[in-house]
C-alpha cells in the first residue's frame, strides 16, 4: 500500500496545529453539527472532521465511527491534505493506492471516500471534512459543492481560533499596533472619494489627499502653502473668513457650508466643506482639518466621505495614548461617512461596521462584528462567489473587486434588495491580509437608468415596444430564424375608423381607444410573438417559428381583425359610448435562406397593407392562395407593383 507522500511544509503544519490545541480535546457542537449534517446531506453511514497528526490522524468529530484514531499510514485523510482540491475514491477496492488497506480489506470496509482539505488562514492543511460509504459511489457536483461548503464552516471555526492565538501575540507588542492602526488610516485617507486636507491656522494647506487635488485640478505640490481663501471664488469668500475667524476663536466647534472653488483652469465647482480644529492629547490645537465634497459632479456627492485625517507626523512619548488617539480618530472617519464602511478578516467575518452601514443594512454593529458577510448582506446565490473571490485575493492578493468600483446587488436585514457601488482595498497587517470596503447605495440611480431605458423602447401611451424597440428585435429574430432554418411573419395594421372615433370624442377617448388595442393584441398573439406600436394608429406583430408560413401568418391576422372589430366601451366626459373600428393588415414572410434586411421588410408589410385599405379594408394581404414574390404585392387591378410606404389621405 503506497505511502502518501508528506506536505512540504510538514514541519509548519505539524507547529500551528498543536498551537491550535484540538487534538485530543472533548467534543464540540459546532463541529459536531456540521459532521452530521454531511452525513445526512451526502447519505453516507460516516463522516467525519479529521486532523493529521505526525504519526496518526484522529476525530475531533464524527458518525458512524466506534474508534477516535487510526495509523497515519491507513489514513485516506493523509492523501487528501497533501492535494489541493478535494480526493474522491469511488471504489477504493479498484484504487492501488488503497485496495490493500487494512480499512477497506477490514473494519470499516471503506469502498467510497470523499475528504475535503481543512486550511489555516496561510493555506496549511490541518486536517479533512470526509464522508465514507461501504458501497461503491459517484459524487455529483452538487454534493461536491455542499462538501466544499461545510468543510468552509469547520475552515472558519479553526482560522478563527488561530486568529484569537496571534492576536494575543499581538497584543503584546503595542510598536506593531501602532503600525496596524496607520495602515488603516492612511488606506482611508488615499481611498476616500473626498477631497481631505490640513490645513494652519492662517488656512494654508498642510496637506492634500488624491480626491481634494482632483477637485481643484492641482498637484499636491501647487497646494501645499496657498491657503484655501486663494482657491475660493471671490464673492463666497468674504463670509468664509467671517465663520474661519469664529471656528479659530472656539466661538462654534465646526464649520460647514456650500461655496465655490475656482479650479486651476479657471473653471467654477461647488463644494460642501466642514473644517474642524485638531487637538493634541494634551489639549493644544495642532491643524485644521477639512473635508470638501463635490456636490458639483452627482455621482462623487453619492460617493463622499465626510472624514477626518489622523496626525501622522506626530509622535508622542507615550505609545499607549498615541495608539488611543490614532484609534479614536480613525473612528471618527468610518463612523462619519456617508458611505457604509466593512472591514473583513481573511476569514471573511466583519471585523469594523460603521454608522451609515447600520442605516444602509439594517443591522447593528454589535450583530455584525464577528459574523461571515454572506450571513449579513450577501445574496444567496452570489454567496460561493463570495467565498471564492476570498480565497482567491487570498492566494493571489488581488481579484475582480480588488481596488475597482464595482455595482453588486445586496441584501437588507429585512431581505429586500438594493444595488451598491463597492471599492474594496486589501491590506497586510503584520502579514495578515485584512480587507476594508466602502460601500454607496446607487438604487435609486439604477432604478433611473432601468426607467429611462425602458421608456427609450417602450410607448408610453400603450406600453408596447415601440419603433426602436422593433429594428432591434427584427435583425436578432432574423438571425434566429436563419439558424433554426424556420420562418417568420412581419404584419404591418393600419386601424380603419380610428381617426372618425378622435375627431368625434375627442383625444382622450382616441388614447383609451389605442390603449384597449393594444391590450387585445397583446392578448391575442402568442407569448413567442412580439406586438409594437409604431406611430399613430399603426401597429406590428412580429411572429416566429411559423410552419405553414403564409398560412399561420394569414391565420393570426384574421384573427387580429376579429379581435379589434368588436365593440370598444369608451367612457368619454358626456357619457359612455361603444364605438367600432377595424384593422386593415399587410403581411411579408421571411422564408429559410432568404435574405432580406429589416427595412425591406417593413417596407413589403407597409405596402400590402397599403393594398388592403385600398382593396376595401378589414382585409389582410396577400392572401395565403398565392405565394407572393418577395418584394412585389398586387396592385388593387392585380397587377405586381413594388412595396412602398403607406401615404394616408
Amino acid at each position: 500500500m503506497p505511502a502518501a507522500p508528506l506536505p512540504s511544509n510538514e514541519q509548519e503544519r505539524l507547529a500551528l496545529l498543536h498551537t491550535l490545541e484540538l487534538l485530543d480535546t472533548p467534543a464540540e457542537p459546532v463541529f459536531d453539527r456540521v459532521v452530521r449534517l454531511a452525513s445526512r446531506l451526502l447519505g453516507v453511514p460516516v463522516a467525519a472532521f479529521s486532523l493529521v497528526d505526525a504519526d496518526r490522524q484522529w476525530f475531533k468529530a464524527k458518525v458512524g465511527l466506534a474508534v477516535s484514531e487510526t495509523p497515519r499510514e491507513h489514513a485516506f485523510c493523509a492523501h487528501a491534505i497533501a492535494q489541493d482540491e478535494p480526493l474522491v475514491v469511488p471504489d477504493a477496492a479498484a484504487d492501488a493506492r488503497f485496495q490493500h488497506n487494512p480499512l477497506v480489506t477490514g473494519a470499516p470496509d471503506i469502498r467510497f471516500y470523499a475528504g475535503v482539505p481543512v486550511r489555516s488562514s496561510n493555506g496549511l492543511a490541518l486536517g479533512t471534512l470526509c464522508a465514507i460509504d461501504t458501497q461503491p459511489r459517484t459524487l455529483s457536483a452538487e454534493e461536491r459543492a455542499v462538501m466544499v461548503d461545510l468543510a468552509a464552516v469547520i475552515m472558519r471555526e479553526v482560522q478563527y481560533r488561530e486568529r484569537l492565538a496571534m492576536a494575543r501575540e499581538r497584543l503584546q507588542d503595542s510598536d506593531v499596533a501602532l503600525g496596524a492602526s496607520e495602515a488603516r488610516f492612511r488606506a482611508v485617507y488615499d481611498i476616500a472619494s473626498v477631497g481631505i486636507s490640513l490645513t494652519t491656522r492662517e488656512g494654508r494647506f498642510i496637506s492634500v489627499n488624491p480626491a481634494m487635488c482632483q477637485i481643484l485640478g492641482y498637484s499636491e505640490e501647487e497646494l501645499r502653502g496657498r491657503t484655501f481663501a486663494e482657491v475660493t471664488y471671490e464673492p463666497d469668500r468674504a463670509f468664509d473668513l467671517i465663520e474661519f475667524r469664529r471656528l479659530m476663536a472656539g466661538e462654534i466647534d465646526f464649520l460647514r457650508r456650500q461655496k465655490r472653488y475656482v479650479r486651476k483652469d479657471g473653471s467654477l465647482i461647488w463644494i460642501e466643506f466642514d473644517m474642524k480644529r485638531k487637538f493634541n492629547a494634551a489639549g493644544q490645537y495642532e491643524y485644521n482639518v477639512t473635508v470638501v465634497k463635490d456636490i458639483h459632479a452627482q455621482k462623487l456627492a453619492e460617493d463622499a466621505l465626510a472624514a477626518l485625517n489622523a496626525d501622522l507626523e506626530r509622535r508622542v512619548a507615550e505609545r499607549t495614548a498615541e495608539l488611543a488617539e490614532r484609534e479614536a480618530e480613525l473612528r471618527s472617519v468610518i463612523e462619519n461617512a456617508n458611505d457604509a464602511y466593512i472591514r473583513l478578516g481573511a476569514d471573511g467575518r466583519v471585523l469594523a461596521w460603521n454608522r451609515q452601514a447600520e442605516h444602509t443594512f439594517g443591522w447593528g454593529e454589535r450583530e455584525a462584528l464577528g459574523r461571515p458577510l454572506e450571513e449579513l448582506i450577501i445574496p444567496a446565490e452570489l454567496a460561493g462567489a463570495h467565498r471564492e473571490g476570498m480565497r482567491h485575493a487570498l492566494r493571489c492578493g488581488g481579484g475582480r473587486l480588488i481596488d475597482r468600483r464595482v455595482e453588486l446587488p445586496a441584501l437588507r436585514r429585512d431581505g429586500s434588495r438594493l444595488t451598491v457601488e463597492v471599492r474594496i482595498r486589501r491590506m497586510e497587517v503584520r502579514g495578515e491580509p485584512t480587507f476594508s470596503a466602502f460601500l454607496h447605495d446607487v438604487t435609486l440611480r439604477k432604478q433611473q437608468d432601468a426607467r429611462r431605458e425602458y421608456e427609450s423602447r417602450h410607448d408610453v401611451l400603450t406600453g408596447l415596444a415601440n419603433r426602436r424597440a422593433l429594428m432591434e428585435a427584427l435583425p436578432l429574430a432574423q438571425a434566429r430564424a436563419e439558424r433554426r432554418q424556420s420562418s417568420l411573419g412581419l404584419l404591418f395594421i393600419d386601424l380603419d375608423g380610428f381617426k372618425a372615433v378622435n375627431d368625434a370624442y375627442g383625444h382622450e377617448a382616441g388614447d383609451e381607444l389605442l390603449r384597449i388595442v393594444a391590450e387585445r393584441l397583446r392578448r391575442a398573439v402568442r407569448r413567442t410573438d412580439s406586438v409594437f406600436r409604431l406611430a399613430g394608429d399603426e401597429f406590428t406583430v412580429l411572429l416566429e417559428d411559423l410552419k405553414d408560413a403564409l398560412r399561420d401568418a394569414h391565420t393570426v391576422g384574421r384573427k387580429l381583425v376579429e379581435v379589434l372589430s368588436e365593440p370598444v366601451p369608451l367612457q368619454c366626459a358626456r357619457m359612455p359610448v361603444q364605438v367600432r373600428i377595424g384593422a386593415s393588415i399587410g403581411m411579408a414572410i421571411q422564408a429559410p435562406r432568404q435574405r432580406r434586411t429589416p427595412e425591406q421588410l417593413i417596407k413589403e408589410a407597409d405596402g400590402w397593407m397599403y393594398q388592403a385599405k385600398k382593396a376595401g379594408r378589414g382585409r389582410i394581404l396577400p392572401a395565403p392562395e398565392v405565394e407572393p414574390e418577395p418584394g412585389r404585392q398586387p396592385d388593387a387591378a392585380g397587377a405586381t407593383a413594388p412595396a412602398h410606404a403607406m401615404r394616408k389621405g
